[in-house]
């Protein structure tokens, strides 16, 4: 969980935005990769507010090492495609 809260940390500070939540997490051979969701630009109502999903890379120690957005999408929309959903 330690590793969680630095990664969002870590984000929010190299970005300057809110990391909301993490929606994925994976242990791999080279550390850590997550998902990350933020919040990019707050509006009103707040369900055309405009989050961002970053992959974030992480060292074995927890140090991130790497991040880039994936997609961006409005609060209220529902996902139609996810990577390796059904």
């Amino acid at each position: 969980m330690e590793v969680l809260r630095h990664a969002r940390t870590q984000l929010a500070e190299l970005t300057g935005m809110a990391a909301e939540s993490v929606s994925s997490f994976e242990q791999t051979e080279d550390g850590w990769v997550l998902e990350i969701e933020v919040l990019e630009i707050a509006r009103v109502p707040d369900t055309m507010s405009l989050l961002a999903s970053y992959q974030v890379e992480l060292a074995p120690d927890g140090e991130l090492t790497g991040y880039r957005r994936v997609r961006r999408y409005e609060r209220g929309r529902a996902d139609p495609h996810r990577p390796g959903g059904h």
